[in-house]
């Protein structure tokens, strides 16, 4: 059956064919064809049009580009990892809107922005999953290279090919193969290889000879089907994703915690200081911010640091008018390295824009450093930090402030106003107050954005409002 004339039929070469995405947007959006009349589907699904493909690509060469914001072309490069099928009319659908809605640009609230959100957060946690669950296995198989490590892993997403480069770049002196449902990839120790995909059933037990997985892998393997930098994925994410530290080269990459313990989220050991011993290589306190953030990733002065991905320093201008310091990172801060990226980060960035005021101009921190959370299913919830935790993170803080050097401080929730004046703060009852430290700082206090977000759809407004008020009052005073 023919489709309707009306609709255009966009097939991508792949599941993951960010580009080709990319170039049949921009024909779309030129002739005004609107996400309702456009039907998208890959080389992959058995009813695809495989001409429709080579004429959308055709077509967009000429086409002029769209507006965006900033973070949505990231953005929309995990998204589509995401298995839904439904993805790539909804990152078209928002695309469409942003070029037509303006205000949309700053609704952090909209179903479309908070959708795609979370289809690049489960990405993101995907690929870290991977990254820190994949156990490798040495098997001996007489080549000069040493000895092959071969592991398994089931992605939730279209992840592999995203991922791999994180394992070429951290375990480059071993031949590796991780075999998976969707796709096999292989490092030979110069270059990556995709091979078919596996089953599971095809991946002996642990005590099953070595001979079954070489002759698996070598026929997973043909060096025939090229590098793997040569087929559609996600541009590298790799640099910033290497756990700091030295990587060894072992063949069991990853301990299994207890029951009770977040499998899947734990960083591989590294040496930390303990009683007694310096943060810093010199000993004392850090003497710079850099050297501040490379001690942070060394702490594990609370349990909290053991589980997160990455310690998560504060940014921004340094002797900036304005400091504001949040609670602890979220699970979009954890994964990124940077503060307030996550949702409440994207309202923040939104009443920064509504204030005049440039991201890059201000600096921008939280009390506790690494992100607590628990798991329900595979989903990682925020949770509060004890007091002891927040205590054993003070010094860092406090070294940052004496760093950064700030002209006043914004304590956005209650965590944070306790840090900063040393004693329990009733925010919802002193919000919009300045108070003053020890040291003779002034520290206004605010709402965290996170407790806007929480409260009811007809509360909202009123809430923003008040609380960009409170955030121009602390403006105004940096100024004066």
């Amino acid at each position: 059956m023919q489709p309707d004339e009306d609709v255009r039929a966009v097939t991508l070469a792949s599941a993951i064919d960010f580009e080709g995405f990319r170039r049949a947007c921009r024909a779309l959006w030129a002739d005004q064809v609107g996400p309702d009349r456009v039907s998208w589907s890959t080389a992959q699904d058995p009813e695809a049009d495989l001409f429709a493909a080579a004429a959308n690509a055709a077509a967009a060469s000429t086409a002029p580009p769209v507006s965006v914001p900033s973070g949505f072309m990231p953005l929309c490069e995990s998204a589509i990892l995401h298995r839904d099928p439904s993805r790539f009319a909804l990152l078209y659908r928002l695309l469409w809107r942003l070029q037509i809605e303006p205000a949309l640009r700053h609704d952090t609230l909209d179903p479309d922005w908070a959708a795609v959100h979370e289809m690049a957060q489960a990405v993101r946690a995907d690929m870290h999953r991977m990254r820190t669950s994949v156990r490798f296995r040495a098997i001996e198989d007489g080549a000069a290279g040493g000895p092959l490590h071969v592991a398994w892993f089931e992605p939730e997403h279209h992840i592999v090919e995203a991922t791999a480069s994180f394992f070429a770049q951290r375990d480059a002196a071993m031949r590796w193969a991780i075999l998976t449902p969707e796709r096999s990839v292989r490092w030979d120790g110069a270059r990556l290889l995709a091979g078919a995909p596996a089953r599971r059933d095809q991946a002996p037990a642990a005590d099953a000879g070595d001979e079954a997985w070489l002759g698996y892998c070598r026929s997973l393997f043909d060096p025939a089907r090229g590098e793997l930098s040569e087929l559609p994925k996600r541009d590298g994410a790799a640099p910033c994703e290497m756990p700091s530290g030295s990587a060894a080269v072992r063949s069991t990459t990853r301990v299994r915690r207890g029951p009770n313990d977040p499998q899947g989220y734990r960083r591989p050991t590294q040496p930390q200081p303990g009683a007694g011993q310096p943060a810093t290589p010199g000993g004392g306190a850090p003497a710079t911010l850099p050297a501040l953030r490379e001690a942070l990733e060394r702490c594990r002065e609370c349990p909290i640091g053991e589980h997160a991905t990455q310690a998560v320093p504060g940014e921004g201008l340094r002797h900036a008018r304005l400091m504001f310091v949040g609670e602890q990172p979220g699970d979009q801060e954890d994964l990124q390295g940077r503060p307030f990226v996550g949702p409440a980060g994207q309202l923040f960035n939104r009443a920064l824009a509504q204030l005049g005021i440039e991201r890059r101009d201000v600096y921008i921190t939280n009390a506790v450093k690494h992100f607590k959370f628990e798991l329900r299913g595979k989903r990682r919830i925020h949770k509060t930090p004890a007091q002891q935790e927040a205590a054993a993170c003070l010094h860092w803080l406090e070294s940052e402030i004496e760093l950064a050097d700030p002209g006043v401080l914004v304590a956005l929730g209650a965590t944070a106003a306790r840090q900063l004046m040393g004693t329990a703060v009733a925010v919802t009852r002193q919000r919009g107050q300045w108070l003053k430290r020890a040291d003779g700082r002034c520290v206004l206090i605010a709402l965290h954005p996170s407790a806007l977000l929480r409260m009811e759809p007809e509360d909202k407004e009123a809430a923003y409002d008040a609380w960009l008020r409170d955030l121009r009052k602390a403006a105004d005073g940096a100024s004066r």
